[in-house]
């Protein structure tokens, strides 16, 4: 079979979770052709792989968002019917759109992304729009707004479509867009998998983003429920990672019957056998992640600070890519303006020979889904401290109801440093419950966890998907 699995801002050009995940997935399935069809940003990333591609992946399709704003070909002339009119303003006003209506303009007909968007048409929906919602915003800073907006989404849906027998998003938005896009235009099934939920992440982004105007945020939250409404509408399934996930898809407007959760898996064999760290005279917390905003790595060198204070002979060590490299200066920065000690940034490290380093590891997320790296900790017999963000809060205690391994970390919530520091600092001064709190981790991670297990309910999920579009398409 012939999969394209459609990826945004992640694989094959930034490491870290989500990223991990696939190239694994892939190399676990070699009885499968795979197409990468990879979306990200800004086309300087073009060909810049992280990763080596699998055999098994035959082609890779790149497209850029970007690119859709540097378009110099003039826009040809358009006559658009009242059914298309009326598609376009709903579009615009990110009110549910007929999509089949614009993949027939965008992809079957060709037209260029900026027909409509230099049209008089254009125009006039966007004097109705602003009239009704924005009457006292200046029209200029609404017509960038929403044309910046909307550009990206026509571009992508007038770019080559690769052909596949089955299309396989890992998100919703953009890349949940192209994979209805392709199942529109072969006639073959789609299903989505979310490692956390698309439009929550972004609707936290644009809260605290500074290059949104604030009179816009709620638009773009819109925009965006908009492109996962429509990704979900037509997918024969849907996975999530744990209940809590699901009920929120099924909130946004999934059909229950769609939703399975399918957890995250770890070769849980590469890493079973670290043995206990040698004393070295310190208390050695790992912190294994990407430095980014969404990890929220400043309250955790806060939270350190604070438990210097009281665990004079604690470390940290901070380890993984600075794809962010503003926001890992002025993480490096803060350390130096709190004056603590005993901070290492590491870059990035091979989990598996360092894992053995360290006492237990910390996240400190705004948003997570299941992390890998807290089953690898796990794995390796390591407790840890989270945030409560995702299915953290259960892995750390109860994730089945057959589960009664007991504790394996700490929770709190997210951004309190002081909670953070607290937890920290109670695993740094009981040896005995870190101990005991990672015989549960790693037991847990044996029976519920493994990647082998993972792999199966996905290629189960595969024949479902393809029986249910097979019944759909003889009603």
């Amino acid at each position: 079979m012939r999969i394209c699995v459609i990826l945004e801002g992640c694989y094959p050009y930034v490491t870290g979770g989500v990223s991990t995940w696939i190239h694994q997935y892939i190399q676990a399935m070699p009885q499968h052709e795979f197409v990468i069809w990879a979306v990200a940003a800004n086309s300087s990333m073009r060909g810049k792989f992280r990763y080596t591609l699998p055999d098994n992946v035959v082609e890779i399709h790149e497209v850029f968002l970007d690119d859709a704003l540097k378009q110099t070909k003039h826009a040809r002339k358009y006559r658009f019917s009242a059914g298309e009119i009326d598609t376009l303003h709903r579009f615009i006003d990110c009110a549910d759109p007929d999509w089949e209506t614009l993949f027939r303009m965008y992809a079957d007909d060709r037209i260029d992304p900026l027909s409509f968007l230099m049209s008089r048409e254009f125009l006039d929906i966007l004097t109705n729009i602003c009239e009704a919602e924005y009457a006292y915003t200046a029209f200029s800073d609404f017509f960038h707004t929403i044309r910046s907006m909307f550009l990206p989404v026509l571009y992508i849906l007038h770019t080559e479509i690769p052909k596949a027998d089955l299309y396989h998003s890992i998100a919703t938005g953009y890349s949940g867009i192209l994979a209805r896009l392709g199942s529109y235009k072969y006639h073959v099934p789609y299903l989505i998998t979310e490692h956390g939920i698309y439009t929550r992440e972004r609707e936290e982004e644009i809260i605290r983003a500074g290059w949104v105007i604030p009179a816009f945020k709620k638009f773009w939250v819109r925009f965006f429920f908009m492109l996962s409404a429509g990704a979900y509408e037509k997918a024969s399934m849907i996975t999530s990672l744990f209940p809590g996930a699901r009920a929120m898809q099924i909130e946004m407007g999934c059909d229950p019957g769609k939703c399975v959760c399918i957890g995250n898996g770890i070769h849980f064999e590469r890493f079973r056998d670290i043995a206990s760290k040698q004393p070295n005279g310190y208390i050695d917390i790992g912190a294994i992640l990407r430095i980014a905003p969404i990890k929220d790595v400043k309250t955790m060198i806060y939270a350190f600070s604070r438990v210097k204070e009281r665990v004079s002979n604690a470390r940290l060590f901070i380890a993984g890519p600075e794809d962010d490299t503003q926001y890992a200066e002025e993480c490096r920065a803060l350390v130096k303006r709190l004056g603590v000690r005993d901070i290492v940034f590491t870059g990035p490290i091979n989990v598996i020979e360092r894992m053995g380093d360290f006492d237990f590891t910390v996240l400190s997320s705004i948003s997570e889904g299941m992390p890998l790296s807290v089953l690898e900790s796990f794995a390796a017999g390591r407790p840890c401290v989270t945030t409560d963000v995702g299915n953290c809060k259960e892995l750390m205690s109860k994730v089945a109801e057959d589960d009664d391994f007991g504790s394996a970390g700490i929770c709190v919530p997210p951004m309190d440093i002081e909670a953070l520091a607290g937890a920290m600092t109670t695993l740094c001064i009981h040896p005995e419950r870190r101990y005991r709190m990672g015989i549960a981790a790693r037991e847990r991670v044996a029976k519920y966890f493994l990647h082998e297990d993972m792999i199966r309910k996905y290629l189960d999920t595969y024949d479902e998907v393809f029986k249910r579009w097979q019944e759909s398409a003889s009603v």
